[in-house]
C-alpha cells in the first residue's frame, strides 16, 4: 500500500502553517531545499539496505514522508550509531532517525519529536544459552558475554541491569550477531524488533529471543536543541501523519508485513 502524501499535505496544510523564518537549522534547510536526517542504515525494520544497495525501512519511509511534506529533498546521511549525536550538536546532519531512544541524557543534547513508535530491549542468542537467561537476573553474571551497540540505550540497560557480565560494544548489530553465531559473545541485548527481524533473517542457526521486551522505550526523531520552530514544525508533521493514518501504514508494512524481508541486503 503507497502512502498518498499529497492527501495528507493537503489536509493538514492549514493546520501546519508555521513560521519559517526562525532559528538556523529550520532556515537553512528552507533555503537549501534539503533536510539531512543521520540513520545507521543497519537496524532492520528501522533502517536498513536493500539488495540493491538503497537505504529503506520504517525510518527511511517515514522521512521520505516528512522531506515530502516540507517541500524539501531527503539526504540521508549513514554513520555509526554512537556518531549520530555529535553530528547533530557539530550541525553536520539536521537530525536524527535510527531507532533512537528518547532518554533524560539525550534531551539535554537534542530536542526530541514523536515518539513515532514504541520499543523495547530484549535477549537475542542461541537456544541453549537462553534457556539459562529468562531475564537480566540471570544474566547478571561474571560467565557471560553480552553485546551491545556502542552508544546505545542497550549498552547502558547492560551496564545497569547486567554489570558483572562482560559488555562487549560493537559498532553495528552485524558485528554483535557474528559473535553469537562465532561463539565469540552469549548474547546481544537489542530492541526486541531487531531482534526479531535477526532471527527471520537467520532461519536454521539456532537464534532464539524472549517472548517480549524487557521494558518500554518511545523511539523519536532527535532535533536541535537550539530551534525551537523546527521542533514545533516536526511535531505537528508528525501529529498529522498519525491523524492522517500515514505512520499506520508505516506501521504494518515494517513490523507486521515480513514480505520486505526478501528485499534486504
Amino acid at each position: 500500500m503507497k502512502i498518498k502524501y499529497t492527501t495528507v499535505i493537503l489536509l493538514f496544510f492549514i493546520a501546519l502553517a508555521l513560521p519559517v523564518h526562525g532559528q538556523k537549522t529550520l532556515a537553512k534547510i528552507l533555503k537549501n531545499g534539503e533536510i539531512r536526517i543521520g540513520l545507521t542504515g543497519n537496524q532492520p525494520p528501522f533502517n536498513m539496505k536493500s539488495k540493491s544497495g538503497e537505504l529503506m525501512g520504517f525510518e527511511v519511509d517515514l522521512a521520505n514522508v516528512l522531506a515530502n511534506g516540507i517541500g524539501v529533498k531527503l539526504t540521508t546521511v549513514v554513520m555509526p550509531f554512537s556518531e549520530l549525536l555529535p553530528a547533530l550538536e557539530a550541525g553536520k546532519i539536521d537530525a536524527v532517525m535510527s531507532g533512537m531512544t528518547v532518554t533524560s541524557e539525550r534531551s539535554l543534547k537534542a530536542l526530541f519529536a514523536g515518539p513515532y513508535t514504541i520499543s523495547g530491549k530484549s535477549i537475542l542468542a542461541k537456544t541453549s544459552v537462553l534457556s539459562k537467561l529468562k531475564g537480566t537476573e540471570e544474566a547478571n553474571n561474571e560467565a557471560y558475554k553480552i553485546s551491545c551497540l556502542k552508544g546505545s540505550t542497550s549498552e547502558a540497560f547492560v551496564k545497569k541491569y547486567m554489570p558483572k557480565a562482560q559488555a562487549i560494544p560493537v559498532s553495528n548489530y552485524d558485528e554483535g550477531i557474528a559473535m553469537i553465531l562465532n561463539d565469540q559473545a552469549d548474547a546481544m541485548v537489542a530492541d526486541y524488533p531487531i531482534c526479531v527481524i535477526t532471527i527471520m533473517r537467520n532461519q536454521g542457526k539456532d537464534l532464539v529471543t524472549l517472548d517480549g521486551p524487557m521494558n518500554i522505550e518511545p523511539i523519536g526523531m532527535a532535533l536541535p536543541a537550539d530551534d525551537l520552530h523546527f521542533h514545533n514544525l516536526v511535531e505537528n508533521y508528525l501529529k498529522a501523519f498519525d491523524l492522517a493514518g500515514a505512520l499506520k501504514v508505516i506501521d504494518d508494512k515494517w513490523l507486521k508485513d515480513g514480505s520486505w524481508l526478501f528485499s534486504m541486503e
